[in-house]
Order: C-alpha cells, then sequence, then structure tokens
C-alpha cells in the first residue's frame, strides 16, 4: 500500500490495538498541564445517549525549519460520557524509525471521582503499525487508559511532541473524527520567505489568522458524525484541511517538490515508480510461460494478472525518507521473494507485461471511498493505494476500460484485490478520481463505472407449498462482475462448513425463518468473473394458515443481496449507491385444493437512479413471481434523501404484500 495513513484510519488503528499490560499505580495530584485543566473545565452541549464521548481539545502545532525538520506537538483531551466510551480513553503516536522520533509521550486521566493518573514511558506500548510489515519502519506508540476510567465524566488527555524529515512540502488533517468535538486547531509555522495554500473539505471555508508566517486554522463545535446506511467514508464527512506550504523568492527547499498541477505530481512519481519496473530474465521467461496459451492481447494481460494476483501480500513500509513509502522494490525483487505490497504488484505486473510489449502505468488512488479525492488539491498524499493501467488497443473489450485524452484506452486493474479478476473493478474504486502516472502524460482521470448489467444476480427458484404452510425450495443464483465478488469474498473468508451456517442465516432472515439446509453447492468461476450457487432447504410454517382455509404468504422466499435499507425518516450525509443489477422468476407448485385468491398489484418504480418491476401470472398451473432491479451507481445529496427513501420504501412495500391462496 502507498504510505498513507488517514485520520481515520489511525484513529481506527488506536482502538483496534489491545489494552496496555503494564498498570501504572494510580495517584493523586499528578501534575496536570494548564491546557488539559482547562480543557476538562469546558462545558459542552447536552449529547444523545449514543454519543459515546466529547473531544474537548484537539490541536496540532507544526514547525517546518530551513533545515527540512519538522516538528509537531499535539495535545488532545475527551470526555467520557458512556461505558462504551471508555475505549476513547487511548492516544497514539506515529513515528518511522529511520527517519522520526517521538521525543515526548505522555497522558493524564482526570477520574471521575476526582483522583488523576499519569502515563509516561512504563505505561507505552511500541508496535508496528501493520501487523505483516516484514521491517516495521512505521510504528505507532500507544497508551490506553481504558481499563482506568471509573465512569462517565472522566477526562483523559495526552501530549506529544515528534520530529521528522519528510520529503512532502504538503499535509492535510482532520479537524475531528467521529466524535463532537469542541475545539480543534491547526497551526504551521514556516520558515522565514516561505507561505501556505490551505483548501477545506467537507466544511464552509474558514480563513486562517496569520502571523508573520505562522498560519492558524481553528473549527469550534463539531456535530457527532452519525453512523447512516451506505453513506461515504467518516474522512470523507468530517472537516479535512488541506495545506501546501512553499518557499517563497530566494528560498531554498530542502525538501520535496512543491506540486501545483496534477501533471507535476505525475512526473516525480514516474522518477520513483518506471526505474523500478525492468524485467529480468526470470522475469521474461514466466512471462511467456503463463501467457503461452493466450491468443489475444486481454487474455495475456488476464493471465498475468492473475498470477501477480497469487503474489503474496504484504505490507512493507521501507524506505519512507525517499519517497514516502510511494517507490515500489525492484519488480526482479518481488518475483524472486514471491511477496509485496500494492505498489509492489502493481509494479511486477507493469514490467510482465512489458516482457510481452504491452504498455502499462500505476494509479493512484484512494482505496475505501469514490469520492474522497479532490481535484483541487494536487497532492500524492491524497491516495492510499496503488493499483494499474493497461494500454490496450481497440479489439480488446472490457467495461473496466476508460479512454485518456493522451495515452489512449486503459484498462484499470487491481492486481490486490484477488477476488476481482482482470476486467472488472472493485466498486469502491470506480468513479473515483485517480492519478494515472505517466510523466508529463499522466494527470488525473475518472476511473471508469462498470453499467449496472455487468453486475447482474440472475436467480431463479422452485417452491412447493404445502397445504400446513411449509415449502421445500431450490434457489439457483448465477452473479457476475461486483455481485460475484461479494460471493467470492463471502466463500474465501469462511471455511466451507461457516460459509453453509451463513447460507442458512441468510435466508432465515430473509423470508424463510426456520429454514433448513438441504444441498449447497458453490461453484467459483473466477476467471470469468462469475460465481454460483445452489441452494436446497425446507421451511416448516412459511405460509400462514387462516381457519384452514386460506394460505398467506410472501412471494419474495429470500432477500436480495445488497438490498439499501433508509428507514429513518431524515438524513444528515449523502446516500452511495452502487451499480448493480439484480432480477428473479420463482415458480410455485401450489397445494392440492388451492387455488389463488388475491396477489399484490404489478409495480413499475421508475427513478434517476434506478428501475424497479414487480409482476405475478398464472402458467402452466403454477405461480409465478417475477422481479427485477437495475440501479446505478450514484452519490446522492442528503437534500435528495427523501427521493431515495421513497424509491426503496416503494420497493420494500410490494416485496413486503402477500399473496393470499384460498381452499376450493
Amino acid at each position: 500500500m502507498l504510505y498513507r495513513f488517514t485520520g481515520l484510519a489511525l484513529f481506527l488503528f488506536i482502538l483496534a490495538a489491545p489494552p496496555s499490560a503494564a498498570a501504572a499505580t494510580a495517584a493523586v495530584g499528578d501534575e496536570v498541564p494548564a491546557w488539559l485543566r482547562q480543557a476538562a473545565s469546558a462545558t459542552a452541549p447536552v449529547y444523545d445517549k449514543k454519543v459515546p464521548a466529547v473531544v474537548l481539545h484537539r490541536e496540532e502545532n507544526v514547525t517546518v525549519g530551513a533545515d527540512g525538520r519538522v516538528t509537531t506537538t499535539k495535545t488532545y483531551a475527551v470526555r467520557v460520557l458512556t461505558r462504551e466510551g471508555r475505549g476513547s480513553a487511548t492516544a497514539g503516536a506515529l513515528y518511522i524509525t529511520d527517519t522520526g522520533k517521538i521525543n515526548e509521550f505522555k497522558a493524564w486521566l482526570l477520574r471521575a471521582s476526582g483522583t488523576v493518573k499519569k502515563y509516561g514511558k512504563d505505561e507505552t506500548l511500541d508496535l508496528a503499525l501493520a501487523d505483516d510489515d516484514v521491517y516495521n519502519e512505521a510504528r505507532i506508540k500507544r497508551i490506553s487508559a481504558t481499563d482506568d476510567v471509573d465512569g462517565p465524566g472522566a477526562v483523559f488527555g495526552y501530549q506529544t511532541v515528534s520530529e521528522e524529515r519528510t520529503v512532502f512540502t504538503q499535509a492535510d488533517w482532520n479537524f475531528q473524527f467521529q466524535l463532537p468535538t469542541l475545539v480543534s486547531r491547526y497551526t504551521l509555522t514556516l520558515p522565514a520567505g516561505w507561505r501556505a495554500r490551505g483548501l477545506l473539505f467537507n466544511h464552509k471555508g474558514v480563513e486562517p489568522t496569520v502571523n508573520g508566517t505562522t498560519y492558524t486554522w481553528e473549527l469550534r463545535n463539531l456535530p457527532y458524525i452519525e453512523d447512516e446506511p451506505d453513506s461515504p467514508s467518516v474522512d470523507n464527512l468530517v472537516p479535512r484541511l488541506a495545506v501546501s506550504f512553499l518557499p517563497g523568492d530566494g528560498a531554498r527547499s530542502t525538501m520535496g517538490p512543491s506540486f501545483a498541477t496534477w501533471a507535476e505530481v505525475s512526473r516525480w512519481l514516474s522518477t520513483l515508480h518506471d526505474p523500478q519496473a525492468e524485467p529480468d530474465d526470470a522475469i521474461a521467461t514466466k512471462t511467456r510461460e503463463i501467457t503461452a496459451g493466450a491468443k489475444t492481447e486481454l487474455e495475456k494481460i488476464q493471465a498475468i494478472g492473475r498470477y501477480v494476483q497469487n503474489i503474496q501480500y504484504i505490507s512493507i513500509q521501507i524506505g519512507l525518507n525517499r519517497g514516502g513509502g510511494m517507490r515500489p522494490h525492484r519488480a526482479s525483487e518481488v518475483f524472486a521473494k514471491n511477496y509485496g505490497d500494492c505498489k509492489d504488484k502493481a509494479n511486477l505486473m507493469r514490467a510482465m507485461l512489458r516482457a510481452v510489449h504491452i504498455s502499462s502505468y500505476p494509479v493512484g488512488i484512494y482505496s475505501g471511498d469514490r469520492t474522497y479525492v479532490r481535484e483541487e488539491w494536487p497532492s500524492p498524499q491524497q491516495f492510499n493505494h496503488c493499483i494499474i493501467a493497461v494500454r490496450v488497443a481497440d479489439e480488446t473489450q472490457s467495461p473496466a476500460i476508460v479512454a485518456h485524452p493522451k495515452l489512449g484506452r486503459l484498462l484499470i486493474f487491481d492486481a490486490t484485490d484477488d477476488n476481482t479478476p482482470v476486467g472488472d473493478l472493485p466498486d469502491h474504486e470506480q468513479g473515483s478520481w485517480a492519478l494515472v502516472v505517466a510523466g508529463d502524460d499522466g494527470g488525473l482521470l475518472r476511473m471508469p463505472v462498470t453499467p449496472p448489467e455487468s453486475n447482474r444476480l440472475e436467480r431463479t427458484a422452485e417452491v412447493t407449498l404445502a397445504s400446513d404452510g411449509s415449502i421445500t425450495a431450490s434457489v439457483h443464483d448465477r452473479a457476475s462482475g461486483q455481485e460475484a465478488v461479494q460471493m467470492r469474498r463471502a466463500f474465501n473468508w469462511r471455511s466451507r462448513a461457516d460459509f453453509d451456517k451463513a447460507i442458512e442465516r441468510w435466508i432465515s432472515t430473509g423470508g424463510a425463518t426456520g429454514a433448513k439446509l438441504g444441498r449447497v453447492a458453490p461453484v467459483d468461476s473466477r476467471a470469468e468473473g462469475r460465481f454460483a450457487v445452489d441452494v436446497e432447504f425446507t421451511a416448516a410454517r412459511y405460509a400462514q394458515s387462516m381457519q384452514d382455509r386460506l394460505l398467506v404468504f410472501k412471494p419474495s422466499v429470500v432477500a436480495r443481496g445488497g438490498s439499501v435499507w433508509l428507514v429513518e425518516a431524515t438524513r444528515t450525509h449523502p446516500v452511495v449507491l452502487e451499480s448493480e443489477a439484480f432480477s428473479e422468476i420463482v415458480r410455485f407448485k401450489l397445494p392440492a385444493g388451492f387455488e389463488v385468491d388475491e396477489v399484490p398489484d404489478a409495480v413499475k418504480i421508475s427513478s434517476d437512479f434506478g428501475l424497479y418491476t414487480a409482476s405475478y401470472e398464472m402458467k402452466d398451473g403454477q405461480l409465478v413471481f417475477t422481479r427485477s432491479l437495475v440501479q446505478r451507481a450514484a452519490t446522492i445529496p442528503a437534500d435528495k434523501y427523501a427521493d431515495v427513501r421513497t424509491f426503496f420504501g416503494r420497493i420494500r412495500a410490494s416485496e413486503d404484500s402477500p399473496v393470499v391462496l384460498a381452499r376450493k
């Protein structure tokens, strides 16, 4: 992965780390710094009971020296509001072993009882930031006070002072994470003759307070970021500051380059990537071997892509002072050792493609939120992942191809996601801005969005309904594209027994309560981008018997995968919809002596982002229920939420409408 840890990622890492084994003895009257005392005395609004804690003070002071050394002082205070909020009493300080150090790391807990506990070296853990990092250059120091919090009202605070050398003349900073925040402040002090330029995302613009070459941005009373289904990532909801600091006329930078355009970022990254992508004889020999049976350009790319996907993923944070961890290892090293991270995998694939005379380029992208990268801030620090763009001829066809104004047709592929084959792209990367790294010809490019029909789930089912309301059913799912990826991921991440149990839970909670599985037969056709599963099951009392005269049941025996549930009356965040298509035909064999008395009305529900239909008919003595949904990828603003909620609400109402059978 590119060396880039967002505020949310670091915050989640801190919370997920195991609690400290060292337990300091509680002390009363330990010295508490004035800033923490002041923060603890602040009066916060009354929050909903679902808010676990409130950040009283969050501040970062960054001083850039003329020699390129950066000193950062961070102070942070949080008040625990609920039992669940104890987990927020945790501190973390990130550093790079060969370019930085932590000079000071202290923490204090002001208990609700009035006593104070101080934390220092004896309570500090020093951990690798990534569990699979074989070199451990990226590390984090951590203090946890979770077990010492004695109840709501306790205040935890910490202070860190760190030094580092950096190649970047840019930085970004989240003013908050999910918790409400009373005061949040970022201060940047530059050498004489330098200047700063800041952009604020996800919030109305705020001008900094400027005193000489010191710039301060401050926000107050930031609200709680509530979890809402199908919303952007928290990092793309909270106020985020992007700062570029530039030497003025006559001032000399001892750090890396300054970026004014995306072409400049492309040129810089090309100097890191291109020399590493040369194939050696071993790579060329292996490439010829695995592509020997390929008859087309696409088949060659697919064979190489499958090979690289099978290279073991290991995080390798090394050389962070020579490109911020964005320089891949030489392709020959990755090939010989059979492991690497995302940029190493992309780089090896470039070398193998070059061995068969196919051009390709690394692509910087933000994995996890297609709306994260902002066009107006040219910076490699907006990316946390590396994929690949392969130049293809006109005869190569794929929904993952996008047209570049200078480089032509590019097939986009993520060699790290081993569940998504060549010709497809993970849905969270589709439609995002990404940087094609191609020297002067590179630049920011919108990633392709595969059409709904490329991400399709086709289902057929045969259901035999007995007069007592029980059913015997056989369901056949055939998935392609990202629908197949979801199934493949669920299958690969579980043992076979656990996969079968998950299928049983899905059927039982999706309509057939108390279902008992019979046969489950999954078939993964990864090379073709398909996944199939056949399921046989029984369920007692599926249909409700009324006075032994009527049978009432829902025709949607099992739930659609990826259903969107928007039930809240109001919403704060945008709704993110994926590109997908679903179709289903269910044939019900009716019990002897019963006939259809009532069926729901056929429906056709249309919107700018989707189309849903459902209908019923008697055919060959069976009741046939048909439904379909075509949903287009879209990010719908919160002020249009009512339209989205109405659309999916009408779908749920249709699918919950019962069929009534009457005894003849």
